[in-house]
């Protein structure tokens, strides 16, 4: 039927366009992240939160009765549960974090988190199997000295490691997950690491290269160039041709060459479509990775029914993004694309930040 497999591809690319398009008018919340703090024990060069210990001491705008009103109205007013992505800042640090999951764990909601695992030890990860949680995600950019600098905190490294340690023994979660955040401090040394989690209980690697937001946009010393994610591309592929479960994440759209071989799916940005967020003050997003301003604030769950700001809200990301920009209007994967991931997309100029077009096809 296919002559070749970029036919083959271009035929799945085109079907979840179409997908995409039915999305647009039919959105399904599949997960709702909750970014319970923007404190945290680290200061890392890359955070788009630029997340610190000092933002531990700003009075919390939600209170515990704020989270279980909001969990219980989505399960109240949503056919299915999403699946609740805690994040931060630290998760850990949050001073109520073990009321907030004890709630949405009875009220039915599975859940998992991103962490940095430095207060993971054996105490921590028993209540962590207590309130049933189902993935975590530990972020690892490089080897021990490379880690530490690039979180601003020796022994981050030795203590993540033994988080990762204290999570394996006891147990309890579905999939233990390792996020490398890929820039030109690291990229030499993802071999390395590569030995380092074969020989580990790790379930899966994800590798996401750096993005200019929040404090990364003051380091483009550490952005990767052309030839450094075609690099990390084919070491991806490299590696899954191994049997090793390795991913790149779900930004950018790569072009036939890439798509669906160095990750388990064909791109689609999931921001306002599958994904909605709540941050600290209540604000209602999409992916926490896109830019807070006025544009991509739809709400706040403290004066606003969430459920109407999901139906009626995200206009400016249910639509073809890629119709405002002079730089997509011509290019012949635009319906693929469509402008890229939401949290590259600039509303200042309607264009996107970054493109891979001449870079990978």
């Amino acid at each position: 039927m296919y002559e070749n497999i970029a036919e083959l591809k271009t035929s799945h690319l085109n079907q979840l366009a179409d997908y995409r398009e039915m999305l647009f008018k039919e959105p399904k919340l599949k997960f709702l992240f909750l970014e319970l703090t923007t404190a945290c024990n680290l200061r890392c060069l890359h955070c788009g939160s630029r997340c610190t210990p000092e933002k531990a001491k700003e009075k919390l705008a939600l209170t515990v009765d704020d989270y279980r009103r909001l969990l219980v109205k989505v399960k109240e007013d949503f056919d299915e549960l999403p699946f609740l992505n805690i994040t931060g800042g630290e998760p850990l640090v949050y001073p109520h974090f073990e009321e907030v999951m004890q709630i949405a764990v009875d009220l039915g909601y599975e859940w998992g988190m991103t962490t940095n695992a430095i207060l993971i030890d054996e105490a921590m990860a028993r209540k962590l199997k207590e309130l049933k949680m189902a993935y975590v995600s530990v972020s690892l950019d490089g080897l021990e000295e490379t880690h530490d600098v690039f979180r601003q905190q020796k022994g981050s490294y030795r203590a993540a490691m033994a988080g990762i340690e204290n999570l394996i023994k006891i147990g309890g979660y579905k999939q233990l997950n390792v996020t490398t955040a890929v820039n030109k401090s690291n990229i030499d040394e993802l071999e390395a690491m590569y030995q380092m989690i074969c020989d580990s209980e790790i379930d899966t690697w994800r590798l996401a290269p750096i993005e200019t937001i929040g404090r990364a946009s003051d380091h483009d010393e550490l952005l990767l160039d052309g030839e450094d994610h075609r690099r990390m591309l084919d070491f991806i592929r490299e590696k899954r041709l191994l049997g090793m479960p390795v991913t790149y994440s779900c930004m950018h759209f790569l072009g036939l060459d890439y798509e669906r071989v160095v990750r388990n799916s064909y791109y689609l940005c999931n921001a306002g479509i599958y994904v909605a967020s709540i941050r600290t003050n209540g604000d209602i997003g999409s992916c926490l990775a896109v830019e807070h301003r006025p544009e991509t604030v739809y709400g706040n769950i403290l004066k606003d029914d969430f459920t109407k700001v999901w139906k009626e809200g995200f206009k400016n990301l249910r639509m073809h993004k890629s119709e405002l920009s002079s730089k997509c209007k011509d290019c012949e994967q635009k319906r693929f694309c469509d402008g890229g991931s939401c949290h590259n997309w600039n509303f200042d100029t309607n264009e996107p930040n970054s493109c891979f077009k001449d870079i990978l096809f």
